[in-house]
């Protein structure tokens, strides 16, 4: 993978698999998480969002005709909060995804998602390629670690006390 080109999630996952796997844990801890995309003006919308992480794949599902939808149709690039929870713990920590959407039109395609996910349909189906992955933890009570992952580039830790 050439440095700075997006990857879907299974690349990803291949890349850094303990990041992977603590990031589609939080997503896997609530329903229901915080997309931001970019309106007609420039300027950010921030809307709730069901994920699904398939075949490799992190797919963002939305109604017809959806604010968000038109946004992605419009400008691609998005970021994707997991749901922090409740109170003050962020069990595997703070994680957010950006990068972009690329709508997928494929009957084969959707039809698999239908099968797995049971939406309801008509439906905007995006897939995603990823740009950036980051992790945000506070380790021994100490420290604030942020982990930051970028296509074709270990992962960068950066502590802070």
């Amino acid at each position: 993978m050439t440095s700075g080109t997006p990857v879907n999630w299974a690349g990803f996952a291949a890349a850094e698999p303990a990041l992977a796997g603590t990031v589609e844990a939080r997503f896997g801890a609530y329903t229901h998480h915080v997309l931001a995309t970019l309106r007609k003006d420039g300027s950010p919308r921030t809307t709730g969002l069901e994920v699904r992480f398939l075949t490799g794949e992190l797919w963002l599902g939305m109604m017809p005709g959806s604010l968000k939808a038109l946004d992605l149709r419009r400008d691609a690039r998005f970021a994707l909060q997991a749901n922090p929870g409740g109170g003050t713990d962020l069990g595997g920590g703070d994680v957010r995804i950006a990068g972009r959407a690329v709508e997928v039109e494929d009957p084969a395609a959707k039809a698999g998602y239908v099968k797995e996910v049971e939406p309801p349909e008509p439906f905007h189906l995006f897939r995603t390629e990823l740009t950036e992955v980051v992790r945000t933890f506070v380790e021994d009570d100490k420290y604030l670690v942020v982990e930051i992952w970028q296509p074709g580039r270990p992962v960068r830790t950066v502590r802070r006390t």
